[in-house]
């Protein structure tokens, strides 16, 4: 079936610029991180305050944020009790992040129990006092339902995000993308768009077939993807001890609380200790535009310089690669910190760790293929079919969760609706392209910051202090911006402590609220 309307990255930005809570689809490649991550500079330039998170602490990586569990301060609980309630009222920490918050992001959704956004949503109503939606947060949900599920115990029924009470709740407008940007149009697209529909034919099995013990060229670097972790660390130690020459190790700095630096080890790509020889096969597991890579680029060390490893990439520029640090940040501070070379060995990966990667070429097995959707997020981290030799594959390997086929064309017809009224409001058939000019940068109401300035001073002669020591005049500015009309809403507002709430909080509110 063809879609007439598709959601352009353009319309889907202009829904979540407006406010909007969304949740944005769409299959691998067709632009989420791109509408993600200009949602978030232009949100940050107009002034909002931005909480990035997701569902996993790789994924979590990706988009520089952190997981959805730490930021909600909710850990690995499947439950709220009355104590865990009363212990999250009285977390001064955790209030003012939660208000001070405008928008929350949580990326890959699909891998989020719905039980973990239901809790989500009830702590968001406890601390920001307010019975809307999330406490009137701005939520924009990011992934593809088409992904790996969550994991579940035994035979548990799979706890999808979307079938949540928080979900339903917060009935998000769906922005389903589908241009498609990271396959060319062949075989593959055809084959990824029939697994998305369940139509999955011969042709499409013939053209499998074809790739099946395909080998590759020789002078083709190729990553090879598997479903267990065992296979992926086997076949990268063995490569590495076949190449004769010394080993370089290095091994991962730490700094912070060691609970923290515990779970960011787990997030990162990065391992503990690296090794590698002149002719290791590596990938880069973080984006450093300016270096000239990205989460996935490929090459090979070709030398080490001053004790640091020289990676020749693909396109045939070379890299000398220093440590990268990544930080887990609470509330604007660094709570643990790591240093790694950003690279690991990559004759091998797992599937579920490629989640997120775009790859010229790779050496795919599903012969032990254990979860729906295993083998479309496999084989949708290449860009063409050229680019597919499979090394195997079972009868689980294109199956996807039967339970997701149906509410996918809803997403589709919601989201179809939802472009045809975008571009009606825009009177044409396609949203323009955005121009930075059209998003204003931070502001204020004038008028409320000239009484808060006259409060300012009126309250430092009586008090008989200098105007700085009641508020600076950033503080006010947001005040002037954000207008909050609750005890909650000044609690979090940057710099409005306990303190300042008893001396001032009640004047304030008056001023605020009329």
């Amino acid at each position: 079936m063809l879609y007439w309307k598709v959601m352009r990255q353009a319309q889907a930005l202009t829904v979540m610029l407006e406010g909007n809570s969304v949740f944005l689809t769409g299959a691998p490649g067709a632009g989420k991180t791109y509408v993600l991550n200009e949602f978030i500079r232009i949100s940050k330039r107009q002034g909002k305050n931005v909480a990035i998170t997701a569902s996993t602490g790789i994924a979590a990586t990706h988009i520089g944020g952190m997981t959805i569990h730490s930021w909600s301060g909710l850990g690995i609980k499947d439950i709220l009790t009355d104590w865990d309630r009363e212990r999250l009222q009285n977390t001064d920490r955790l209030i003012k992040r939660y208000n001070a918050a405008d928008v929350l992001v949580i990326d890959e959704v699909s891998m989020l129990h719905g039980q973990r956004l239901n809790m989500v949503n009830e702590v968001a109503k406890l601390l920001r006092k307010s019975d809307k939606p999330f406490g009137g947060l701005q939520v924009v949900l990011v992934g593809d339902l088409f992904q790996l599920p969550p994991i579940t115990r035994g035979g548990d029924p799979v706890d999808f995000v979307h079938l949540s009470e928080a979900w339903a709740e917060l009935s998000p407008k769906i922005c389903y993308l589908t241009e498609q940007h990271r396959q060319v149009d062949d075989n593959l697209l055809d084959l990824l768009e029939a697994m998305r529909r369940g139509e999955v034919n011969e042709m499409h099995e013939v053209a499998l077939r074809e790739r099946l013990q395909k080998r590759h060229p020789n002078d083709l670097v190729v990553t090879r993807l598997f479903s267990h972790n065992a296979d992926v660390d086997s076949i990268n130690q063995r490569y590495l001890q076949e190449i004769n020459g010394d080993v370089a190790a290095y091994r991962m700095l730490t700094s912070g609380q060691a609970i923290k630096v515990e779970s960011l080890v787990k997030s990162v790509l990065a391992p503990e200790t690296l090794e590698l020889k002149i002719g290791a096969e590596v990938m880069f597991v973080a984006n450093n535009f300016q270096a000239g890579f990205v989460n996935g680029t490929r090459g090979k060390v070709i030398d080490f310089i001053d004790d640091l490893p020289l990676v020749l990439l693909l396109d045939g520029r070379e890299v000398k690669v220093e440590r990268h640090s990544w930080k887990l940040e609470e509330d604007g501070r660094a709570k643990a910190e790591i240093m790694q070379l950003p690279l690991r060995l990559a004759w091998a990966i797992t599937i579920h760790k490629s989640q997120g990667m775009s790859l010229d070429a790779a050496e795919i097995d599903l012969t032990r293929s254990f979860a729906p959707s295993m083998g479309y997020v496999a084989l949708s981290r290449v860009r063409s079919m050229d680019g597919v030799y499979l090394a195997g594959i079972n009868q689980m390997a294109l199956m996807m969760h039967p339970d997701i086929f149906a509410f996918d064309q809803v997403l589709r017809d919601e989201s179809e609706a939802l472009a045809y009224v975008t571009a009606e409001c825009n009177g044409s058939d396609v949203a323009p392209d955005f121009v930075d000019d059209l998003f204003e940068g931070p502001s204020y109401d004038e008028d409320l910051l000239v009484r808060l300035k006259q409060w300012r001073l009126d309250r430092a002669r009586a008090d008989k202090v200098s105007a700085f020591i009641v508020a600076h005049n950033t503080l006010l500015e947001e005040l002037a911006r954000r207008k909050p009309q609750t005890v909650q809403a000044l609690l979090g507002i940057k710099g409005f402590g306990q303190n300042k709430l008893d001396k001032y909080g009640s004047e304030l509110l008056e001023i605020l609220t009329t």
